[in-house]
């Protein structure tokens, strides 16, 4: 296909001219534009157009189709406003890309929040990396604000686009590549960027458009698309975009100052009308636990990993960490059924501590991670996370326990042993290896993971009054802000994934609370800072506006909103519940830098997470059984294997959703933890 080239009258004047020529010039000046008309039922045409002084177009052959482009200028920001009128049907694409001069391509680092960081070069073949193309267009819906932005760590100093008008409306398409032309109102368009030369353009689409590859399943790149709208004769669409210009001493800085810019610009709200108390919504939830509790004779638990969601059957596998969280489970129905005089609750969770006491660990003194009583197998790859998540819940237990006058010397002894022998696992710069096996050889050395170990670490450092867990913690710090946080390098803390993602942020920013509930003094405004550095990034994934669904795609039908969910990587391209307590982190960090902002979204996240998709009778959002909270929310033109937007995959894990919604509901659990 051959694009319509539309070039500012001013811009000509300039086109051949050194970079250096152009230093001084804005937005408008920088700025090329493409109209592609269709017409149904034959390849696209273009039409040599080009603008004048007023921002009107000039056709130099007659189309049925009027463009006005205006800009609005201000100290730090150009608004570019787009008005295209038909003056009888047609159907069209429009696209502008904006030239940074001043911007040069090789060192700079691109923004596309919850989608593209850096350069994704963490990220694996046959996902989206700058390996595979310098140029990508994406569906604004892939992005948790409709923005691109670039940064140069050279000049310190970049540039975001943002889109401004409502998003509201998407069509249903009958193909994902090629020429589409859309089934009805649509406001779903496309952002991107790219290389030209040596410099860095950032480029919006409207309808949408994806090139040179949409990403359609993990690790599954396919053919570009190009959408085409129709507009009826007088009809007019508008468009508004804000181009702003950032300072900024580090890309750590510019994300920090992007998100602040989204926030504000973007002004999310809290789901109002909320239906259910946060103990109607726990209420509900238990009902996961009562259905989905499996005896296994040796070890007992809930099974909630690889379920069918439309029947939500058990299956025989037990996963104490990501994704089954078979003990956090545990105890929040012990907490909860003592709480409420549950005799079930209490019943089972004790019976599931105590088969983890007996049976839990290994040979060699590891918790036992995923276990298949189907199969008859079981993992023989440990992972720092797993055995951290076991931990955590365990301290959770005992520290309930120890105040309830009942004492657990063994299972005390087993933790200390088990921490003894993960410490030895830790590499000279602090670091943690990802996986490992029973007899502790290191199977895979990425540090990314090491965050989460902090959090067990200083529990430890609390509960046992012993010193060495508080060092080792330490230690781990050391490596979290050289190696993570200050070259903002925040990737595979997931577990099925090796690429950037917002776990890996997560923990770093989480971490860091930890260890500054634990220190005092200068020490703890250092983990703070540090904990409000990786929180931006964490923020950056989660959705600050609400993205469309068709008629027809039942997330849409239902009503869900998607402000305040994140996404979760850049090879699993899909929105969740993943928080647990990352809210208090955020609530915490708003009074310690007294930044409202942040506890104004924590909020958000609350709001829209605790309900929308709770599965209760009368309403199941699409799932099998009452409480039984879903995951892999498909909200982008991407599956993780079945179904696609607007659906939920087939298989999924609510084990760990259930968890995060309610650790989500609980205020205060972790500064609590800490107190005497």
């Amino acid at each position: 296909m051959r694009n319509l080239i539309l070039i500012c009258s001013l811009f000509l004047l300039t086109f051949g001219a050194k970079a250096s020529d152009r230093k001084n010039e804005g937005v408008k000046e920088n700025s090329t534009f493409s109209l592609i008309l269709k017409k149904p039922g034959n390849q696209s045409k273009e039409f040599p157009i080009v603008i004048n002084e007023s921002g009107k177009f000039l056709a130099t052959k007659e189309i049925p189709v009027q463009v006005e482009v205006q800009f609005e200028v201000g100290d730090e920001y150009t608004d570019i406003l787009v008005n295209i009128n038909a003056e009888e049907q047609v159907y069209f694409n429009f696209s502008s890309k904006i030239h940074f001069s001043d911007i040069e391509f090789e060192p700079s680092q691109v923004l596309m929040p919850g989608y593209w960081y850096r350069k994704n070069l963490r990220s694996p073949d046959n996902a989206p990396s700058i390996r595979e193309s310098t140029d990508w267009l994406v569906r604004e819906d892939r992005l948790s604000t409709p923005l691109t932005s670039v940064f140069d760590p050279k000049s310190k100093k970049g540039y975001s686009l943002l889109r401004l008008d409502g998003i509201e409306t998407l069509s249903l398409t009958t193909h994902d590549a090629g020429e589409v032309v859309l089934s009805g109102e649509n406001d779903l368009g496309a952002l991107g960027f790219g290389k030209s030369g040596n410099e860095t353009y950032l480029e919006f689409a409207f309808p949408y458009a994806e090139r040179p590859y949409t990403y359609i399943r993990k690790l599954t790149l396919a053919e570009p698309i190009t959408t085409f709208a129709k507009l009826e004769a007088g009809e007019i669409r508008q468009l508004k975009y804000r181009v702003q210009k950032h300072h900024k001493n580090d890309f750590s800085d510019f994300v920090a100052d992007v998100w602040e810019h989204s926030f504000e610009e973007m002004k999310p709200s809290v789901l109002e009308n909320q239906k259910f108390t946060d103990h109607e919504i726990k209420s509900t939830l238990t009902s996961f636990f009562k259905s989905s509790y499996v005896d296994f004779e040796e070890l007992k638990g809930f099974s909630g990993v690889h379920l069918e969601t439309a029947t939500c059957t058990s299956t025989g596998i037990l996963e104490v960490g990501f994704i089954g969280r078979v003990l956090l489970n545990a105890f929040n129905a012990l907490e909860f059924g003592e709480a409420n005089q549950d005799a079930e609750l209490v019943e089972m969770a004790n019976a599931v501590f105590d088969s983890y006491n007996s049976n839990g660990f290994n040979s060699s003194g590891l918790i036992r991670e995923v276990i298949d009583f189907e199969k008859k197998t079981e993992t023989d790859v440990f992972s720092i996370r797993r055995q951290s998540e076991g931990i955590y819940a365990l301290l959770l237990y005992l520290k309930y326990e120890k105040k309830q006058g009942r004492q657990h010397k063994e299972l005390e002894d087993k933790i200390k042993n088990l921490f003894d022998r993960l410490m030895t696992l830790q590499f000279a710069d602090g670091s943690f290896p990802r996986k490992f096996d029973k007899d502790l050889k290191v199977i895979d050395e990425t540090g990314g993971s090491s965050p989460s170990i902090v959090l067990p670490l200083t529990m430890a450092y609390h509960y046992f009054k012993d010193k060495q867990y508080l060092e080792t913690a330490r230690k781990v710090a050391i490596y979290q802000e050289e190696a993570i946080i200050n070259p903002s390098d925040y990737f595979s803390s997931t577990l099925d994934a090796d690429c950037e993602d917002k776990e890996a942020s997560l923990y770093a920013a989480t971490a860091m609370y930890y260890l500054a509930q634990v220190t005092k003094g200068k020490e703890k405004l250092h983990y703070t800072n540090l904990a409000k550095k990786a929180a931006y990034f964490t923020l950056s994934w989660y959705y600050t506006w609400d993205v469309p669904f068709a008629q027809g795609q039942m997330l849409g039908d239902i009503g869900l909103k998607s402000r305040g969910w994140g996404n979760v990587s850049v090879e699993n391209n899909h929105i969740d519940v993943f928080i647990f307590e990352f809210d208090e982190v955020l609530d915490w960090l708003a009074e310690e830098t007294n930044q409202s902002e942040f506890s104004a979204f924590a909020e958000v996240i609350r709001s829209s997470m605790r309900e929308q998709l709770l599965p209760h009778p009368g309403n199941m959002m699409g799932i099998g059984k009452v409480g039984y909270y879903p995951e892999v929310v498909q909200h982008t033109a991407w599956d993780y294997g079945k179904n696609g937007k607007g659906f939920y995959n087939d298989i999924f894990a609510p084990g760990w959703t259930v968890a995060s919604i309610w650790e989500l509901l609980i205020i205060g659990r972790t500064s609590g933890f800490f107190k005497k």
